[in-house]
Order: C-alpha cells, then sequence, then structure tokens
C-alpha cells in the first residue's frame, strides 16, 4: 500500500515570476524614462537651399571678430553708409509698399553673441527683412 499522498501544485505559484518580471520592466521603462527628458517645444532646425540665392542691394558683411562692412568701407562708417543708401532707396522707391530687405553675409566663426547684439542696430535703421545668408553643406 502507498500511503503516499502527491501535493497538489498551486496555479499561482507559476505566477509569482511573471510578476516580477513585469515590475522590473515598469521599473525598467520608469527609469530610463527620467534619464531621457521630452523636448520642451518641438524645434525644426534651419537648412540652406543651394538655388535660393540671396543676393540684394544691400548686402551687409561681418567678419568673424566682429567687424562690419558694406561695399568698401567697414565699422560704424559701414552702417552710416548702410542707412544712407537706404535713405536713397526710399526716397526712389515706396519702402511702404515694397520693403526694403538686407542681406546679411556673416563669416562661420562668428560668434551668435556678435550677431545678436548687431540685429538691433541694423533693425533701427528701417529694415523689413533681415536674411542671414547660409551656404548649402550637403547632407546633414
Amino acid at each position: 500500500m502507498d500511503f503516499s499522498t502527491q501535493t497538489p501544485k498551486r496555479k499561482e505559484d507559476n505566477l509569482l515570476p511573471m510578476i516580477n518580471v513585469v515590475f522590473l520592466l515598469l521599473i525598467f521603462f520608469l527609469i530610463s524614462a527620467k534619464m531621457t527628458p521630452p523636448e520642451p517645444f518641438p524645434v525644426t532646425p534651419p537648412t540652406a537651399q543651394a538655388e535660393a540665392e540671396a543676393e540684394g542691394a544691400f548686402t551687409l558683411y561681418l567678419a568673424a571678430d566682429g567687424r562690419i562692412g558694406f561695399h568698401d568701407t567697414e565699422g560704424d562708417a559701414a552702417l552710416e553708409m548702410l542707412e544712407t543708401a537706404l535713405t536713397d532707396y526710399c526716397d526712389q522707391t515706396d519702402c511702404d509698399t515694397a520693403k526694403p530687405r538686407l542681406t546679411l553675409r556673416g563669416d562661420t566663426a562668428l560668434p551668435a553673441e556678435k550677431l545678436a547684439a548687431i540685429l538691433p542696430r541694423i533693425s533701427a535703421l528701417g529694415f523689413a527683412q533681415i536674411e542671414l545668408v547660409a551656404q548649402s553643406g550637403g547632407t546633414p
């Protein structure tokens, strides 16, 4: 006579490892989400188009050290000459309907702080649109 009794298998024992794995995955995703916070708002970086030529009557040049040039003058005299050229342009045409456009050709090594410092001085002259020229860099 065999009096040994088999203990019945409990079904709850098989679920415990699966629950542990699910909680470990949950903890993993929570930790990894904290390491890479989302961007505060969507940003689309600028692109340069080789077909679009940005040439105009008003082209201002900015050197890497912050020097300003217009035609063959440099420094504050260049801004005065630019203002004179704009006044002459507005005398010949109606600046209210045909807004003048300024093209900025800045050096690649020009710091953004120097560019930001010159923009208020340029906009005070009365240009409606200021375009910054970029060269096509190929595939980013």
